[in-house]
């Protein structure tokens, strides 16, 4: 499908921020700010600015700090992987539990108020733009209140007690370091601020998708008060639930590898997704902020692939732990639609070309020789070079697959086509359902939904059996790790014992990652978390 991304590339507006030390707002005009968004076209660029810091978590600043990898990580099911342990260390040491001040995935700090103070700036100046109707003024204040939203959730998440403002912050650029409870309280307001205003679309139209939606904004609410457990909205967040399912606007596709391939997105289970495109993509290692794909395909794909038609070679990231490949019934689509058993695939490859089976088991053994691997590329074996936590199990739903940066302009790796899905018509129902056993309701008719579809033949009902249905559902979507921790899990699951390469258990004080550095050093006043 035809994406539509929401980035400036060459537009006009230029508005960044950083946490403590905000860079004023500014433009390339002679025009004083105050008067510069007072056209329809120049007030979209500012609705447009706001959205865009969306598509800089997958590499930017230096970091590769891709949603899905880094939260994944954290969980029991996705390992650091590329060459070695000194391989992009951020990710090892979230992996590890040992983040420092300073060794962190820290620009998703920066990407997340980047987009606070561009919606606070669309927010400030959307009354004084001319020609532009007073219903398109709400739905672009709703959008910027709910994309403020989404940026304090992970923030909220990530950092617990951060500093929290909703209006432009004035010299010297200071705001009030809040508790994770009052940040959840400010932001939950501010989401319910922007729903009652009642002017998103449930769906976006065509040529919209991508924009924030009710569906969207429901999702996020709902998302935000399970990881709070806040149960005087239980009720509210299920009834948001219901009308999604009711609104017959998103169903289930019957395909569940489909939804991962280009021709997926956007399908009919899609709430929302982060574009990415590669036709044209522009993005490259001198401005990694530029409008095009993605670098997390080549990340997380699979290494030195030999004689594979399907998958494009990557760096060996994000391997996939064989506990959550044989968690699955083997008749359970999930598994192999989401999850790529190199050895069973290579299988099926010698056999379509007819390689000589004997060489089969030199094929999927590691550390082949450098003559083994000659002999393997003579016959046309399939087989590819393991790298550091190999596991043989990689993340089909995002892995580079041959071709999937077609038409880009830049480069190859970091133009990659591949969207983000964040919310998806399947986790409706498992909101549902879960919300139903929360609140004593019989739940049962939306979790047989999505079993149903995945051919699971699962029977539990209670709220843990949700959360593994979950765990089923949404292995290397970055959920694992927050439905862990939102549940009480986290510290029986995730203890090291449980784990084939971490030394360190899961404890209260690692569900938030210690300040950055470089954000105490601009506000002395800010008060670390105990990591």
């Amino acid at each position: 499908m035809k994406k539509i991304v929401f980035a400036l590339s060459a537009l006009a507006v230029l508005l960044t921020a950083c946490s403590k030390d905000f860079i004023n707002p500014r433009h390339n005009s002679s025009e004083p700010l105050d008067e510069y968004f007072n056209t329809p076209e120049r007030l979209f660029q500012c609705l447009v600015a706001a959205y865009d810091p969306l598509e800089w978590y997958d590499y930017a600043f230096g970091q590769y700090d891709n949603l899905h990898l880094i939260f994944d990580v954290m969980g029991d099911d996705v390992y650091a992987g590329g060459s070695n342990e000194g391989d992009q260390p951020i990710i090892v040491k979230t992996h590890y539990y040992t983040a420092t001040s300073t060794d962190q995935p820290n620009q998703i700090w920066t990407v997340n108020y980047s987009g606070i103070n561009r919606a606070a700036t669309l927010i400030k100046y959307v009354d004084g733009a001319e020609g532009v109707s007073e219903e398109t003024k709400k739905l672009y204040v709703a959008e910027a209140k709910v994309l403020m939203a989404y940026y304090y959730n992970m923030l909220w998440k990530l950092w617990g007690n951060i500093p929290y403002w909703e209006e432009l912050l004035e010299a010297p650029y200071i705001a009030p370091q809040l508790g994770h409870d009052e940040v959840y309280a400010n932001f939950i307001k501010l989401l319910e601020d922007a729903i009652g205003m009642d002017v998103l679309p449930m769906k976006a139209k065509v040529g919209d998708e991508g924009r924030v939606t009710k569906a969207m904004a429901y999702m996020l609410y709902t998302e935000a008060v399970l990881y709070q457990n806040d149960q005087s909205r239980y009720q509210t967040a299920l009834n948001y639930m219901k009308e999604i399912i009711s609104s017959g606007q998103y169903s289930l596709m019957s395909d569940f590898a489909g939804i991962w391939e280009e021709s997926g997105e956007w399908c009919s289970e899609s709430i929302w997704e982060i574009n990415y495109i590669s036709e044209g993509g522009v993005r490259d290692w001198s401005s990694s902020i530029a409008t095009g794909g993605q670098v997390n395909s080549i990340l997380t794909g699979i290494p030195a692939p030999k004689n594979v038609p399907d998958y494009h070679e990557g760096w060996g990231f994000g391997t996939i732990a064989k506990s959550a490949y044989d968690m699955y019934d083997d008749d359970d689509i999930r598994r192999d639609g989401g999850i790529l058993n190199f050895d069973a695939y290579a299988k099926t490859l010698f056999e379509k070309n007819g390689v000589n089976m004997d060489l089969y088991p030199t094929a999927i053994k590691k550390g082949k020789t450098e003559d083994e691997k000659k002999e393997l590329d003579k016959a046309g074996a399939a087989y590819y070079v393991e790298r550091w936590q190999d596991t043989g199990f990689w993340n089909r739903k995002y892995i580079a697959r041959e071709g999937g940066n077609h038409g880009y302009k830049a480069s190859d790796n970091l133009n990659y086509g591949n969207n983000e899905r964040i919310y998806r018509y399947a986790e409706t129902l498992l909101n549902a359902a879960e919300l139903s056993v929360l609140l004593g309701q019989d739940g049962s008719a939306y979790l047989q939904q999505v079993r149903d579809r995945a051919h699971c033949h699962d029977t539990g009902v209670s709220r843990e059996d949700i959360i593994q249905e979950r765990h089923k559902e949404f292995v290397g979507e970055g959920k694992r790790y927050w439905d862990l921790v939102r549940s009480g899990l986290a510290p029986t699951v995730l203890k090291a014992a449980n784990h084939e390469y971490r030394q360190n258990d899961w404890t209260e004080n690692k569900k938030y990652w210690p300040i950055p550095q470089s954000e105490i050093d601009k506000d002395p006043s800010l008060e670390q978390n105990n990591y």
